[in-house]
């Protein structure tokens, strides 16, 4: 078994696309519209299925925001210098909400970025990627 991808429910789904195209640098895979159920889908990632896992935006038609809710945690990216990608993702109208920085109690170096419907972001740096 592997992880194939992760669904996200957005509100505005070309704002969406722009934020993990433009602000972390996913490439948009594919799309698929359902309209007999009044659906949008949008596939991104770092490279496509069966090699990498996606991100799947979800758009409900009508719909332009979601509770949390209490269970979601977080996305984790792997990143060579998370200071340098939080410098990049501010400058590209990213919203970085925890500087890089040891994580607490720990030696590994993290840093938190906001999309634009309020999903958190852990970038963990991982020297050596490319």
């Amino acid at each position: 078994m592997r992880i194939l991808h992760t669904m996200l429910r957005v509100g505005d789904l070309q704002r969406s696309i722009q934020f993990y195209t433009q602000v972390l640098g996913m490439q948009l895979l594919r799309t698929s519209e359902n309209t007999e159920y009044k659906y949008t889908l949008a596939f991104l990632g770092y490279g496509s299925n069966p090699e990498h896992a996606e991100l799947e935006l979800t758009h409900n038609w009508g719909v332009t925001s979601y509770e949390m809710g209490t269970a979601y945690g977080h996305i984790a990216l792997g990143v060579p210098n998370a200071a340098a990608a939080c410098d990049k993702i501010r400058a590209a109208g990213g919203n970085v909400t925890r500087e890089a920085g040891p994580v607490k109690g720990g030696h590994t170096v993290i840093a938190f970025v906001t999309d634009p419907d309020g999903y958190k972001i852990e970038l963990i740096q991982r020297p050596g990627m490319n």
